[in-house]
């Protein structure tokens, strides 16, 4: 390696603790970012060893981040479950797809995809929704083909692309559903953990996981999502400037991702 090992784990965790600052303080998304750090900022070499690292940590972090909605009830088991079931089998076939891909194209297409997440982010809106809505023998007939379908896709990017898919997740839970945004976020780090393991196993069946990184970056979300949701409590009148703010970073690091990949 070029750089020496105890310099790549203070990047990974400074870099980290930013994915988990972000994650805390906005309530989703942070985890797009995981992968440009990785490659541009830590220096990982192979963009598919930086999406397998980066899965770990988006699992990890998503799993920590579930426990505080299911004490507040705000997460719907039986169909995060049904979407969960359906994406690990899009995001299975979405890692194999990606590890056929050429590293260096499929960095341009996740920098394409930052640059519409974070467009679609500066446009949403809205947190209605049928709180009391739940899978049961009397709706599954109309909720399970939606949670399958909708889960199937989404687990598929989030496979191919080695993130949480939180940003579509949410939005795929309340179309699917009709759930308010409250419960589509607690829901969706059911899907997110699942996805996440499921993708981060496949790269590391084909060896494409930095462990030891993998390991200082999850502990520098932890303490980066600490410092977050304090910041988070400080600036919750101010939450409504955060969304908007964020999603202009994520096109920013999306464009820069694309525009290295096409002078390369």
């Amino acid at each position: 390696m070029i750089m020496p090992s105890l310099f790549t784990d203070l990047l990974g965790a400074f870099f980290g603790s930013i994915v988990g600052f972000v994650l805390a303080l906005v309530g989703g998304g942070g985890s797009i970012l995981a992968v440009p750090f990785l490659v541009y900022g830590v220096g990982v070499a192979s963009p598919h060893v930086a999406i397998g690292t980066a899965t770990v940590a988006v699992a990890a972090s998503a799993f920590a981040n579930l426990m505080p909605h299911w004490r507040a009830g705000r997460v719907k088991w039986r169909c995060g479950a049904v979407f969960a079931a359906a994406g690990v089998i899009g995001a299975l076939a979405g890692a194999e797809l990606a590890k056929s891909v050429d590293g260096h194209k499929l960095l341009m297409l996740f920098g394409a995809l930052m640059i519409v997440v974070g467009l679609v982010m500066l446009r949403r809106r809205g947190a209605a929704g049928q709180e009391g809505v739940r899978l049961t023998a009397e709706t599954a007939r109309h909720l399970l083909p939606r949670l399958i379908a909708t889960g199937l896709g989404v687990g598929g990017l989030s496979g191919f692309f080695g993130i949480g898919g939180g940003f579509l997740i949410v939005p795929g839970l309340m179309l699917a559903t009709g759930m308010p945004l409250t419960f589509a976020i607690g829901t969706s780090l059911v899907a997110v953990s699942a996805f996440g393991a499921a993708t981060a196993s496949s790269y590391a069946a084909s060896g494409l996981v930095d462990w030891p990184l993998a390991f200082v970056f999850v502990l520098g979300g932890v303490a980066g999502g600490l410092v977050g949701a304090a910041a988070g409590r400080h600036l919750s009148s101010r939450k409504a400037w955060l969304g908007p703010i964020f999603a202009g970073v994520v096109i920013s690091v999306g464009s820069y991702v694309l525009l290295r990949g096409l002078l390369a």
